[in-house]
């Protein structure tokens, strides 16, 4: 389950050392080649390379141009695809607007996390409630120890919840708050420290309980404050919590937490589905 960041891979502020896996042929054998941030490879050409099976991970491919190429196959997880100016063409069709009427399809209530008033804003996190609730309730019925499962190296269900600890902090108790040291023990950051003091951060792994219950208050904040906000309230300018040179709204920072309860709710149900397919791995 993977971390949705505000940042783009590629960018300086993002969390993690992006990676670049390819297999490359050498005479008779496959070995793995491993590229890193250190290797620039913008603007390079593959012409007739066979890069099926390679796995890009926090890599910036904004730009990258592919024709005649074969996709079969393909898996691509894009969580910034419906950012503003965000298209992604497939045989001369942007199919951003596609996914993402299939995503609000499949997630009630999803199409509601950008809603600009107070009203339209609880009841957004009251659908998302819901949906948290349900998934809830799906990973209890499964076999026990399934939320602590990773799937292809990404976050369990529990790291999960305690990710998204994290976020509520940074973008409820910094970003429109103001705390200064805002953060849960519990919460979990991915990738390198980013400038955190990690010294705050538990290195002891907790209960699934004692995270259901820390992730319970962090709910019942956004839903106190949603629930006393108002329009001109919402308008109020707060500063970037990653990068206070870049400015946000109390109304922008809430629509970030959105995004990431979003996001990492499709990563959860994802991953769910895959061991529930999978289950002797």
């Amino acid at each position: 389950m993977e971390q949705a960041t505000r940042s783009r891979p590629g960018t300086a502020n993002v969390g993690g050392i992006g990676m670049l896996r390819v297999w490359a042929a050498l005479g008779e054998e496959d070995s793995m080649a491993t590229f890193s941030q250190s290797d620039d490879l913008q603007k390079a050409e593959f012409r007739g390379v066979n890069l099926s099976g390679a796995r890009f991970v926090e890599s910036n491919l904004s730009g990258v141009v592919m024709r005649g190429v074969d996709i079969a196959g393909s898996d691509i997880d894009a969580p910034w695809l419906f950012e503003e100016g965000s298209v992604l063409r497939v045989n001369g069709v942007d199919v951003a607007p596609f996914v993402d009427a299939e995503l609000n399809r499949r997630f009630a209530g999803r199409a509601q996390r950008r809603a600009e008033d107070p009203h339209g804003l609880r009841a957004a996190w009251a659908a998302l409630e819901r949906t948290w609730a349900a998934t809830r309730e799906r990973a209890a019925a499964m076999p026990a120890g399934t939320v602590d499962i990773s799937v292809d190296g990404e976050w369990s269900f529990t790291q999960t919840l305690r990710h998204l600890v994290l976020a509520t902090d940074m973008w409820l108790g910094r970003g429109i708050m103001g705390l200064e040291q805002p953060f849960h023990p519990l919460g979990l950051r991915g990738g390198s420290d980013g400038g955190f003091d990690m010294s705050v951060f538990t290195t002891d792994t907790p209960t699934y309980a004692e995270v259901l219950e820390v992730r319970a208050g962090h709910v019942a904040m956004v839903r106190d404050f949603l629930a006393a906000v108002t329009l001109e309230g919402l308008a109020a300018e707060r500063k970037n919590p990653h990068n206070p040179e870049y400015p946000e709204t109390v109304r922008s920072c809430l629509h970030v937490i959105l995004e990431e309860e979003w996001e990492h709710h499709r990563f959860a149900v994802r991953d769910l589905d895959a061991i529930e397919a999978n289950p002797g791995d």
